[in-house]
């Protein structure tokens, strides 16, 4: 096996590890495991959770605000192993792609630059338990993962020549630049809004659709909404922020929701059409499918008051959304190798 080969394999496979541990750190965050583990990079001073009765009640004694919870621990335990594994990837992706970097065909820079951010991202991590779930670590904690996922597929759809050109057909370059992007963007800043919620607690602050509390424009206070930081020190699980500051996030999520839904849809549907180049319909399908899909499970999550299954299946598919706005990107930038 060529490097070449061996660092596309290797990325293959961190991408679909990153998704993985993606949903692992929803799953954490939604049924309120994120404090499972009150120290970092172990739990109670562990590699595992704490099992035998003297190992828990030495536990408590150290964490009285946090006693032990197995169920919770674990959750967070298992996503930690799993973000472990694939830093190790990361650093032997930028390994192999240091070795191999007099091939003109290798990418360097770009596994470099994810080296950093994958030690970044531990440290968001890390900060996400001891500064007890600040809202804006958590969702740079999430941004942080989005990004490693991102840049990941890109490696993964240059290094395999997957959906290349020369497959495709001809395309319109410099439309398909310009909105693929902006697509992209927009994608960017929902999953921002997406996260702002989820660590704000405030998914269910309007319980009914297509209104909010009974009003198309529910009172709001985007001052408190979105300040950034409230200090050091206090336990935000469960949130901080007043009702009204919750509704409002919730409803800019929804109005960001609905400026994705007419973008994204019209781009999808122009794609479908043909409108951009020759042998694009199938991406604008499956654009147009998972943004649908992504819409119907934030839909169930108000109407079902937030179960688990969906909640974390709106986080996937967020990522998948995400994913094909990358490859639709890749599509219309042209690789400097071909």
């Amino acid at each position: 096996m060529t490097k070449e080969t061996l660092f596309a394999r290797l990325a293959l496979i961190a991408t679909v590890l990153a998704f993985c541990v993606v949903v692992l750190g929803a799953f954490v965050r939604l049924s309120d495991a994120g404090l499972g583990c009150p120290d970092w990079p172990g739990c109670y001073g562990h590699l595992g959770v704490p099992k035998s009765e003297q190992a828990v009640q030495l536990a408590n004694e150290l964490y009285p605000d946090r006693p032990v919870e197995a169920h919770k621990a674990w959750k967070e335990m298992v996503h930690r192993y799993f973000a472990g594994i694939l830093g190790l990837l990361v650093f032997t992706l930028a390994f192999v792609a240091w070795r191999n970097r007099r091939n003109p065909k290798q990418a360097v820079k770009l596994p470099l630059f994810l080296s950093i951010l994958i030690i970044f991202q531990a440290l968001l991590g890390m900060w996400t338990v001891t500064i007890k779930l600040k809202p804006v670590i958590v969702m740079l904690h999430l941004m942080g993962g989005m990004a490693t996922l991102s840049l990941l597929w890109w490696l993964t759809l240059r290094h395999l020549n997957l959906f290349s050109r020369r497959r495709v057909g001809i395309i319109q370059q410099s439309r398909l630049k310009k909105l693929a992007l902006i697509g992209l963007l927009v994608v960017v800043g929902q999953i921002m809004l997406g996260g702002w919620t989820s660590a704000n607690y405030a998914a269910l602050h309007c319980t009914d659709f297509p209104t909010c509390q009974g009003k198309w424009w529910p009172q709001t206070d985007f001052g408190e909404a979105f300040t950034l930081w409230h200090g050091i020190g206090p336990d935000y699980e469960g949130g901080i922020m007043s009702n009204t500051a919750r509704v409002t996030v919730h409803f800019t999520h929804r109005l960001g929701a609905l400026v994705t839904f007419l973008y994204l849809g019209v781009l999808g549907v122009m794609l479908l059409l043909g409108r951009l180049g020759e042998n694009l319909p199938p991406v604008g399908l499956t654009l147009l499918g998972v943004l649908l899909l992504q819409v119907s499970l934030g839909i169930a999550n108000v109407l079902l008051s937030l179960p688990l299954g969906v909640a974390v299946a709106h986080n996937g598919v967020g990522a998948l959304l995400l994913l094909t706005l990358v490859t639709l990107n890749h599509l219309a930038f042209k690789p400097r190798r071909t």
